[in-house]
């Protein structure tokens, strides 16, 4: 009989956990400080960072990001947390910075975003079912502007909103492509206005974007002042700040911005907090938590959303240009049956050795590579996250040409193994750490709109071209003429291509990518410039996650990958 392995929510319900507070203690928290969310669990008040950490030097900033993921899987987020303990057990004192899970993607493909193996953060269910509610209140703040909108246009209408430019959409966790257009306000005239609306899912929210960008709550008001949510019958932008709305928001937000601390399954503190998608919003964890941990720890390790191409570039060209934050090294993680898939290989047929498949893959990841090294000038290691059926042959033609680009490789087991499957990755770190990093940008924000655009698709994807339609080119001209010209871009693309086709592999050349429309994130500070077809509302697979969850009379929940 075969070998059965543990399941991630197995080992994870095994775990013998400390209490929240011995965590906080480890790192020196105050207690006045800590806000317990049961035994597990707990939310630290962002004034600890603004009254007591403020002047303290920062951390050592690791940055995880990967190959355009795959069926076959990579394990960002498990190496992210394996590497964190890593780094602890050869004595770093470090705190991990994760992004906390959408229940869309829990329910629907993922099943999960924890970590997996011996490399989680724990509770896991907890993490990944609700948590401390974050994210309903950050929906709850998105609706509540959505209804006082409505409301002003029911009202009278002082502020004269042309209701066939209203931008600004509801919002709810959930994978519903039943949400994505709807008509609402029917019933007659006392049911409000009847129009064409819809729905994102919340971690496309700007009000996503803009709490975990904000640096505290006035900020973060301030922010929540600023969006655009529709156009008069004149063309003038009208603000949550005209509607009055930014207040109450905060208010709603207020506790949520608190950043959460768990623990890994060996016991390294971990911050989760927030959690925009990177292929449709900015992919990176709230400022104040990375902030915190880089605060407290001598390493901090933090992930991108995706691949290099979607969730370290907006890490880098959004967070960091708007933080100062400054990674010193970063890892790009992947793995050789992912290399395979990009060479052509059917899943099926991953287990075996294939060189001639893996050599047609490599130039996926190697791209990725000379992004981190060569556009954004920073050190970099690539991480294999391992598998049994890895052979040395392969291995050694993944070193052989990440050598080529002055890149070592690192093989990473913690899945299996935990911090002692990191160690050879934790020592690549350390070392790349210690060299000067000199960051640079991939576009200068003074550039015009399409210039920034086509310097992110020639010089991150590859592309030869950018087309835009005429409607985006219509609004980039209103956003310049409104003086909106010099902010970042945030490009909403799918994440398994380099190119705008999800079915296109490996690295492509002489392609063309279609910015087939754009919008603005006022209050978040940046445009979302939306590719092929990518939405901000994903639908549920065939059969989803959610059909094998379930919870027993004690509680006890089961199937959560």
């Amino acid at each position: 009989m075969a070998e059965r392995f543990l399941s991630d929510i197995e080992i994870a319900q095994q775990a013998e956990m400390q209490v929240i507070n011995a965590i906080a203690d480890k790192i020196g928290i105050p207690d006045q400080y800590v806000e317990n969310y049961g035994k597990y669990k707990a939310k630290i008040d962002y004034r600890y960072l603004q009254n007591e950490l403020k002047d303290n030097e920062d951390a050592k900033l690791i940055l995880v990001t990967a190959i355009n993921p795959t069926p076959a899987g990579e394990g960002k987020t498990t190496t992210t947390i394996g590497l964190g303990d890593a780094l602890s057990s050869l004595g770093k004192k470090t705190i991990i910075a994760l992004r906390e899970p959408s229940l869309g993607p829990v329910f629907g493909v993922k099943g999960g975003a924890a970590g997996g193996g011996y490399a989680q953060v724990v509770p896991m269910e907890d993490i990944n079912l609700h948590f401390t509610g974050d994210f309903h209140a950050i929906g709850a703040a998105n609706n509540l502007l959505a209804a006082m909108i409505d409301n002003h246009i029911h009202q009278g209408n002082e502020l004269n909103i042309d209701t066939r430019r209203i931008v600004w959409r509801r919002a709810v966790d959930m994978n519903d492509r039943q949400l994505r257009h709807i008509v609402d306000g029917l019933g007659g005239k006392t049911e409000g206005v009847t129009r064409e609306d819809g729905f994102d899912i919340t971690v496309a929210s700007e009000v996503m974007a803009i709490f975990c960008l904000s640096n505290d709550i006035i900020e973060l008001k301030e922010n929540l002042s600023k969006i655009i949510v529709a156009y008069t019958r004149g063309g003038e932008p009208v603000t949550a700040g005209q509607l009055k709305a930014h207040g109450a928001m905060a208010a709603l937000l207020k506790d949520a911005l608190k950043p959460n601390l768990v623990q890994t399954l060996e016991g390294t503190p971990a911050f989760i907090h927030g959690g925009p998608f990177a292929n449709i919003a900015h992919g990176c964890n709230s400022v104040i938590a990375t902030r915190m941990a880089s605060k407290i720890a001598d390493y901090t390790v933090t992930e991108a959303g995706f691949g290099a191409d979607l969730g370290a570039e907006k890490f880098i060209d959004i967070k960091c240009r708007k933080t100062r934050l400054r990674p010193s090294a970063v890892v790009i993680v992947a793995t050789v049956k992912a290399l395979k898939y990009n060479g052509g290989v059917a899943k099926a047929d991953l287990g075996a050795e294939n060189l001639e498949a893996l050599e047609k893959g490599l130039p996926n990841l190697l791209k990725h590579v000379e992004n981190v090294t060569q556009v954004f000038k920073l050190p970099a290691v690539v991480a294999i996250n391992r598998f049994p059926t890895d052979t040395e042959a392969e291995l050694n033609l993944i070193r052989e040409r990440c050598r080529e680009l002055g890149v070592n490789v690192a093989l990473s087991e913690v899945w299996g193994k935990g911090s002692i499957g990191g160690k050879e990755l934790a020592e690549e770190v350390i070392r790349l750490s210690e060299k000067e990093s000199n960051l640079e940008f991939a576009y200068d924000l003074n550039l015009p709109i399409k210039e920034k655009i086509k310097a992110i698709a020639s010089r991150l994807y590859g592309a030869a071209d950018v087309e835009f339609s005429s409607k985006a080119g219509k609004e980039i001209a209103n956003f310049e003429k409104m003086g909106f010209g010099n902010l970042p871009i945030c490009m909403a693309k799918n994440q398994y291509s380099l190119t705008d086709d999800a079915k296109i592999l490996g690295r492509p050349t002489g392609f063309k990518i279609t910015i087939r429309d754009i919008t603005i994130s006022a209050g978040a500070g940046f445009l979302v410039a939306l590719t092929g077809d990518i939405m901000k509302m994903p639908g549920l697979p065939k059969v989803p996650a959610a059909e094998n969850i379930d919870v027993d009379v004690n509680g006890k929940i089961k199937g959560l990958f």
